[in-house]
């Protein structure tokens, strides 16, 4: 009976121990988790325009398709601000932040250019598989497909969803890596729509 207590209390123990630690992760999670909004040109500079010119860094451009096989480059969409997300349909994180990214697009469609990039690796995500999760979703969004991996080896977008955004004048502000919030992604609209 002695050995059947002793047992018992460090169950007990351990079951408060996992408890606590849960406790204080969630608790310090929300507090100290870090910002997934990165900006691209985080120097500051409190120097001329010029100095601060010279830190922007020009998106570089690429090439996707769209459901049709037509070619789409980046560069067709300067004159206005971008987003550029990159995401697959199998991917938990990327589904979760779809529906933010309708409400912006529907919201701002006309004053910043959305660009969803399918990573269309052929097999485990293809045009069709992509294609039909968005009709079933109902999204409107354009949604364009990166079939020789063009998008992702020029920004380097090797984990999924990846998020950039680009001013009017086509320069790379932030990006954020992880699926990110409405209001994450606000923010970074905000960052490349300030005057």
């Amino acid at each position: 009976m002695d050995k059947k207590k002793k047992i018992l209390i460090l169950a007990l123990a351990f079951v408060v121990l996992i408890g606590g630690a849960y406790l204080l992760y969630a608790k310090l999670g929300k507090t100290n988790s870090p910002d997934l909004l990165a900006e691209q040109n985080s120097q500051n500079n409190n120097d001329s325009n010029s100095a601060e010119d010279r830190d922007k860094v020009l998106a570089p451009d690429f090439t996707v398709y769209d459901k049709n096989g037509d070619e789409v480059k980046l560069s067709d969409y300067n004159g206005k601000p971008i987003v550029i997300n990159f995401w697959a349909s199998w991917c938990g994180p990327c589904k979760m932040e779809m529906p933010d990214f309708q409400e912006k697009y529907t919201e701002l469609k006309d004053s910043i250019n959305f660009l969803m990039v399918n990573m269309t690796d052929g097999s485990r995500e293809t045009v069709k598989s992509a294609s039909e999760f968005i009709e079933e979703q109902g999204y409107d969004f354009p949604v364009f497909y990166d079939t020789e991996s063009d998008a992702a080896i020029t920004y380097g977008a090797t984990a999924l969803p990846t998020t950039f955004f680009i001013d009017a004048e086509g320069y790379a502000v932030a990006q954020a890596s992880g699926a990110i919030d409405g209001d994450t992604l606000q923010r970074g609209i905000d960052m490349i729509t300030k005057q």
